[in-house]
């Protein structure tokens, strides 16, 4: 999400617990299906992976739809939240629109059961750090990687075994080491080309035609879930993914 001064106390009621997480066994298998695998039936979606044998991906930030020119991706920052998110998931069945959810480590960590959800709805995941510290771009690299990797783990740990397939920066707070070390854990690193600045509750209306205005400009639109009321993003979801169907749009994910 873009960088946002005010409304980040509930973030910091957690960090302390969170960077002191305990890491996960290197050595534990772990599914690497998700997306259009994750719909399909359960034996066809737990291609047991271990960690070592994450493939790289690039290094650069996406941006593009998988589906081409025509294609846009959703994509949902900061939760799960147990009031919004399963709003969120409910708009998203109804239109047949699958998102990328990009989950910070602390919210994934106390709500398993939706993180889980996410997934079983064809959903996919992303690493959105585990504090959503805005300013770690001015951080050492033992502090990125810490924020990088453990909210990973945590991810993996509260979706029963799915990897994150992105690395977004909280507030766009990217690093060349911040990008090559997602990117090395199979991570692409995640921008977005809308910013509809849901997250400061400017109305429904605003959202709207924010987005509806910047569409032009790039494929990935930011919405949120999480920090706060989000009954705005909701309707402005209600709204927005009609009309782009039939603005001839299709939803998709970002490249990898």
């Amino acid at each position: 999400m873009a960088r946002h001064g005010n409304g980040r106390g509930w973030y910091g009621k957690v960090v302390g617990a969170a960077l002191g997480v305990t890491l996960l066994a290197t050595g534990a298998s772990m599914w690497t299906a998700q997306a259009d695998a994750v719909h399909r039936a359960p034996k066809a979606n737990a291609a047991a992976s271990r960690g070592g044998d994450v493939k790289p991906v690039a290094e650069t930030i996406a941006h593009a739809s998988d589906q081409g020119a025509r294609g846009v991706n959703i994509t949902i920052d900061d939760g799960p939240d147990p009031t919004w998110t399963p709003q969120v998931l409910d708009l998203l069945r109804e239109s047949g629109v699958k998102a990328t959810f990009c989950m910070t480590g602390t919210q994934a960590r106390t709500y398993p059961d939706l993180v889980k959800k996410v997934v079983a709805a064809g959903h996919r995941l992303c690493d959105h750090s585990v504090s959503h510290d805005t300013g770690m771009d001015k951080k050492s690299e033992a502090y990125q990687s810490r924020e990088i990797l453990d909210a990973e783990r945590m991810i993996i740990e509260a979706s029963g075994g799915v990897r994150p397939m992105y690395y977004r920066a909280p507030g766009g707070a990217f690093t060349p080491f911040s990008r090559k070390l997602a990117a090395s854990h199979g991570m692409r690193p995640l921008g977005w080309n809308v910013d509809t600045k849901d997250f400061e509750r400017p109305g429904t209306d605003v959202i709207v035609a924010t987005a509806e205005r910047e569409l032009s400009g790039g494929p990935t639109l930011l919405f949120h879930d999480a920090g706060g009321d989000r009954s705005q993003t909701v309707e402005a979801l209600r709204r927005l993914l009609p009309w782009l169907k039939g603005q001839g749009y299709s939803f998709g994910f970002p490249v990898r």
